[in-house]
């Protein structure tokens, strides 16, 4: 036997060489650098081992970035009304993809989300209808939450007890919740519109089509990136003073310069006048800082409580879960009625998008649903379960949505309709293909 190599049971040689760097590739950078460059070196090293985390769809946002900008009129792309545009038109998508996160770490999927998103906004703005209900805009979004939470658990109950397949149940949902919409809507040309003259209406109106002072935007930021910054430096002193794992003191720092940077481009982006020279309109979009909190929200949820330590391990091996304790069938039931509950807030969100309307003519459940099944994937979820984080829905939703709003600024005509579904296409079967590959090399990097 020679240096560096072993025999297995089967008497076939394998690389112990390969061990360490295999096994270093699947801890996280924080407990293997004691500085930023050797943080850096452990994250490449995930990276090649196969573990590339948002550096893809990152990479991928710059590229369509520059190429819209490049080919459509004028270079236009990059305006700041259009990259505010774009990020209202993205917020569906992104939400969505979020909700899908934690199904698809399950190894499961729900393509009702479309129909059930729907569903939550036509909820919402029948409560908030004057004369009629007159719920106020809170007790109406809560109730939307609520019932569509508890269509998830629904169809959660039949995935996770009965053992039906969740395309077949989620399918079946699609179907129905369709149906449903159609008859609340009162036909097929229904429709539901916000008076944005009320009060309480003009709440959820605001969501997308409203901003934040520019002023208020500022001091908002700065109060964010002291809490955000603090948080992130406490928490790591506080590790290291117990002796436990943290990251580098230089890590720390570039995250908080990192989010500070970030707030700022986006608060100077949309304080830039975007409207006409009768109309001035500026100020951040109410609905980024609504994303951030979901985000933020789900985030917390997945990688510092329980259950998204539960759901990871599901996702990762269902069998090796229950045999450690964990209730698999309950956390599935959970996570479907919380992707539900937060697709009933997309809908809410879609509504606002439309200018405080729903009609059956101005959305598609099926192009939804499709769109956000493919931003969770295309941000980096994958679709084999146990791997994701919920920041990849954000990105992979701002890409499907700047696809297609670049291919509608090229005045392509008949074209348009179909390259909005063909580009999201090929970047979806490029984006799975590079999650199967990198499977494949991790998986050769591991055997020993």
């Amino acid at each position: 036997m020679t240096a560096g190599t072993g025999e297995s049971a089967e008497g076939t040689a394998v690389d112990l060489s390969a061990a360490p760097q295999a096994a270093a590739a699947d801890v996280p950078p924080e407990l293997l650098a004691q500085s930023l460059r050797q943080y850096l070196r452990a994250w490449w090293l995930q990276i090649r081992s196969g573990n590339s985390g948002v550096l893809p769809v990152v990479l991928a946002i710059v590229l369509v970035g520059i190429v819209f900008e490049i080919i459509t009129p004028e270079h236009a792309f990059l305006r700041p009304s259009n990259l505010v545009y774009i990020f209202g038109l993205s917020t569906v998508y992104m939400v969505l993809a979020l909700a899908e996160t934690v199904v698809l770490l399950l190894g499961e999927i729900d393509l009702s989300v479309g129909a059930v998103a729907m569903i939550g906004g036509v909820i919402a703005f029948k409560l908030v209808q004057q004369p009629g209900p007159d719920w106020p805009w809170w007790a109406a979004t809560l109730a939307a939450l609520v019932i569509c939470g508890v269509i998830g658990a629904l169809q959660g109950t039949l995935i996770a007890r009965l053992k039906i397949p969740s395309f077949v149940v989620t399918l079946g949902g699609f179907l129905l919740f369709s149906g449903v919409l159609i008859v609340v809507l009162g036909g097929a040309d229904g429709n539901v519109t916000l008076n944005t003259a009320v009060a309480n209406q003009r709440v959820i109106y605001d969501m997308v089509q409203g901003v934040i002072v520019p002023v208020v935007a500022w001091v908002v930021l700065a109060v964010v990136i002291v809490g955000v910054g603090a948080a992130l430096w406490l928490r790591a002193a506080a590790r290291r003073r117990h002796g436990l794992v943290a990251p580098p003191v230089g890590v720390t720092a570039v995250r908080i310069a990192l989010v500070a940077v970030g707030g700022v481009a986006v608060v100077v982006i949309c304080n830039i006048n975007r409207g006409t020279l009768i109309v001035s309109v500026q100020g951040v979009p109410w609905v980024i800082p609504i994303v951030l909190v979901v985000l933020g929200a789900w985030a917390f949820l997945l990688q510092r409580t329980r259950f998204g330590r539960y759901v990871y391990a599901i996702g990762g091996n269902p069998e090796a879960a229950r045999r450690a304790g964990v209730r698999n069938a309950a956390i599935r039931t959970w996570a479907f009625a919380l992707c539900s509950a937060t697709a009933a807030l997309a809908g809410i969100l879609l509504g606002s998008f439309f200018f405080g309307q729903y009609s059956t003519n101005t959305a598609d459940p099926g192009q939804v649903v499709l769109y956000s099944v493919a931003a969770a994937v295309i941000g980096g979820v994958s679709l084999f379960g146990g791997r994701g984080k919920a920041v990849h829905g954000i990105l992979g939703g701002l890409l499907i949505g700047g696809i297609a709003y670049g291919v509608s600024l090229l005045s392509l005509g008949r074209l348009a309709v179909p390259l909005q579904y063909i580009l999201p296409g090929v970047v979806l079967i490029g984006a799975v293909l590079v999650d199967v590959v990198s499977r494949r090399g991790a998986g050769s990097v591991t055997r020993v």
